[in-house]
């Protein structure tokens, strides 16, 4: 005879056994033809502000730059942001602002400087699409330095996802500080 309990167990069990295999939220096309995580975060775009909450919450800071019709953007958010594995590593350590590389919204820089995005983009020298820029945990750290020497890592262009993945856990770890991400990744076994 099957008991009450075994029954509440075993429809636990299949509740979470049928959440589990959900599809992760699909990234959504915004008005500027950019696709979009409902992750990312809805900024006003003052950098300053975002990088300190992303610190109060205990998550690195990082810069998405997209393109609209860029293939390689739209493939690092319907392959590489639709791995569970990778959106649950990245939205639960990463805060991240997306940007536009030709767009016209004003951005307030680190150092309280206000531009269009594309401005923005020429500043820091962003050539490609996708380009993640990551950047330390504290503005003190680097906001007199020259935007060049500001991040902590950059990645232009595509990578596979698990090198992807691979590059965040780089940042999380602050592998920067112990050497170059290939170094990291070929002690990681990648």
């Amino acid at each position: 005879m099957i008991s009450r309990r075994q029954v509440l167990v075993s429809g636990s069990a299949m509740v979470l056994a049928g959440s589990a295999g959900r599809a992760q939220a699909a990234p959504v096309l915004t008005d500027d033809g950019l696709y979009s995580e409902p992750w990312f975060i809805n900024s006003f775009l003052d950098l300053r502000d975002d990088l300190a909450d992303a610190t109060a919450n205990k998550k690195r800071f990082a810069i998405m730059w997209e393109l609209k019709g860029c293939p390689y953007c739209k493939e690092t958010h319907f392959v590489n942001f639709a791995d569970p594995t990778i959106q649950h590593y990245v939205k639960n350590n990463f805060a991240i602002v997306q940007l536009n590389v030709i767009g016209t919204r004003e951005v307030t820089d680190f150092d309280g400087t206000k531009m269009t995005e594309k401005q923005f983009s020429q500043k820091y020298n962003v050539r490609f699409t996708p380009t993640f820029q990551f950047f330390p945990e504290n503005l003190a750290e680097f906001v007199d330095k020259s935007p060049d020497k500001r991040e902590v890592a950059r990645l232009p262009g595509y990578l596979k996802p698990a090198h992807f993945l691979t590059l965040f856990r780089f940042v999380r770890e602050k592998g920067y500080e112990r050497g170059d991400f290939r170094s990291y990744l070929k002690a990681q076994g990648d």
